[in-house]
């Protein structure tokens, strides 16, 4: 009975693609209104950068995240092991080393069996074990139908060299370290419209830690960084340039994508809050020659997606894929230039 069930069935959304939409955060944002905060507080949700920064007596820097999310894939385990990796990427993104984490779990224990969920933290202690950090806790409500889980992760780093979301600037480049796709082809799987190795493949790209990409990053003195989730690879890159006051040129062509997520957003296998990422791009962005889908694949939804960073150069040929430069423009805007490769 435990096998036939699908977490996907459990779940309204897919992922990050469940998040608030970018409009509707910045709504309620302006709502609660700006706070004083300590001078230690070094980075905060001001420039909505991808985790808070406080800085410590010695120097250094704690870096302090929280994300969480419904079902995504229908193995408890693999569900658990994409959550935590996409909570420690905040960490990664903002140049640093995760090393503590709390659980956070909301579980319909009339409708799902304990076993799963003893599933989902097994698979997420695993990649926190990988990561080098360790489980100390958490915390888990009862919930009607819907499961949720996710992690606090904390992290520590250098105070006097965070990578920040605000600080790219003209003439740096563009670059990505995963492909993007993870959203249409989580649609897809909820849906029942994919086969069994595009969802393992899929899997395996959400289940991959970003260390090497943030660890090549800070050895390179990138200017900026942040990672690509909820709001797709534009709607990321927007925030971007809105903290930094910037502009930037795509080349949907260099874009890396995952097999046959285009074919999927022809095919409208598409996550409603990609909708909401694609029509809240458009204030900003000149699609170029670009058809609707591949709109939607270069807005698509991600969930633990890659490091996009900006750099006067490249951090490694092996991890990052270029993708555009950083120009002077409206702050915000997004050019996008060729098409999005089949």
């Amino acid at each position: 009975m435990v096998q036939a069930l699908r977490l996907t069935s459990f779940s309204h959304g897919a992922g990050c693609a469940c998040k608030l939409g970018p409009r509707d955060l910045t709504r309620v944002l302006d709502l609660l209104g700006p706070a004083t905060k300590p001078e230690d507080v070094l980075v905060s949700e001001e420039t909505g950068d991808d985790a808070a920064v406080y800085r410590l007596a010695d120097g250094s820097g704690l870096v302090l995240t929280l994300d969480f999310f419904t079902p995504l894939v229908d193995d408890p385990g693999d569900w658990g092991r994409i959550a935590a990796a996409n909570a420690l990427s905040d960490v990664y993104a903002m140049g640093g080393t995760p090393r503590l984490a709390l659980n956070v779990a909301g579980w319909p224990v009339d409708e799902l069996p304990l076993e799963l969920l003893a599933d989902v933290l097994a698979g997420a202690r695993e990649v926190a074990v990988r990561a080098g950090a360790t489980v100390v806790g958490g915390h888990t409500i009862t919930t009607e139908r819907e499961p949720l889980f996710g992690m606090v992760a904390v992290g520590f780093l250098d105070a006097d060299a965070i990578v920040r979301n605000s600080t790219a600037r003209p003439g740096m480049h563009l670059y990505l370290s995963k492909p993007i796709g993870t959203g249409l082809i989580t649609t897809a799987i909820k849906r029942g419209q994919t086969d069994e190795d595009h969802a393992r493949l899929a899997v395996e790209t959400m289940t991959a830690l970003n260390a090497d990409a943030s660890a090549a990053m800070v050895s390179a003195g990138v200017g900026a960084a942040t990672d690509v989730t909820g709001f797709g690879l534009l709607g990321h890159l927007r925030k971007m340039l809105e903290a930094s006051g910037c502009a930037a040129i795509v080349d949907a062509g260099s874009v890396p994508l995952l097999p046959s997520v285009l074919h999927l957003a022809r095919r409208d296998i598409v996550a409603g809050g990609t909708k909401r990422n694609q029509a809240w791009l458009h204030e900003v962005t000149d699609w170029g020659d670009l058809t609707p889908p591949e709109q939607i694949v270069l807005a698509d939804a991600q969930t633990s997606g890659g490091l996009l960073v900006a750099s006067d150069r490249s951090p490694s040929a092996e991890l990052f894929t270029e993708i555009g430069e950083v120009v002077s423009g409206p702050r915000g805007s997004i050019a996008v230039v060729g098409r999005v490769r089949e």
